[in-house]
């Protein structure tokens, strides 16, 4: 084992500068339960803030399960199935909201794209795993006709990156083990500056299956609209 101790003493500290922000009464509301309103997947990413990017600061508001590709399934004896992270607090605490999110120059979708134009995974099986999944994924958005094949790989990953994102949305749309009654958004994180030139913020393109810009522009709440931006179906904002 790694004799740095360096790591340890950062996190302990953090812990304690953690311990010593908290009101005496911060954890009051959920030493009993959770009923947090949205259970947000989102890939596992350092650079991304899972509850920083909505400005959370009370425990019991975001579930946050993490993957390789913010994947919304896992494999089960050969079996897609919707992953548990994401059932569990849908079916046991009472939420009724989904945020699939990505992110700009995601790893995983570089992986997946190398994959599926001939190269080889990375590796090691435990990272493979999740990668062959993201793979067929990333095969039907190259032959969807909405990704220029032609352009630097920059360019082609993050329109990837949002086709994963409306792929994982619809898919939890159209499963038996999501009821009617949740809705489904699908987020691109962007500290790139792709979308726009607001790094952080977390660009909407997919509510419930829908991905038409105009449409989404509609439904967010008044003085939102700039946060619906789209790489792959254009909204006069976005080139």
């Amino acid at each position: 084992m790694g004799t740095d101790r360096d790591t340890l003493e950062r996190l302990l500290a953090g812990n304690r500068r953690h311990v010593e922000s908290l009101p005496e009464e911060h954890f009051a509301d959920v030493q009993t339960g959770q009923h947090p309103s949205v259970v947000a997947v989102c890939c596992s990413d350092s650079r991304v803030s899972h509850e920083g990017m909505w400005g959370v600061d009370r425990p019991g508001t975001v579930f946050t399960p993490s993957n390789i590709g913010n994947q919304v399934w896992d494999d089960d004896n050969g079996e897609r199935i919707v992953d548990g992270g994401v059932l569990y607090p849908i079916h046991h605490t009472g939420t009724d909201a989904v945020a699939v999110v990505g992110h700009t120059g995601c790893g995983a979708v570089t992986a997946a794209y190398r994959v599926a134009t001939g190269g080889d995974p990375p590796g090691p099986r435990g990272v493979d795993k999740w990668v062959d999944m993201l793979v067929p994924v990333i095969e039907e958005a190259l032959e969807s006709g909405l990704i220029d094949r032609a352009a630097d790989d920059e360019a082609v990953i993050n329109r990837l990156v949002e086709y994963n994102v409306d792929y994982q949305a619809r898919s939890l749309c159209a499963a038996d083990e999501i009821p009617d009654r949740v809705d489904v958004y699908g987020f691109v994180y962007d500290f790139q500056g792709v979308y726009g030139d607001e790094p952080g913020r977390a660009y909407l393109v997919s509510v419930d299956g829908e991905t038409d810009p105009d449409v989404l522009a509609e439904r967010v709440p008044s003085g939102d609209e700039s946060a619906v931006k789209s790489l792959l179906y254009g909204d006069g904002s976005v080139e």
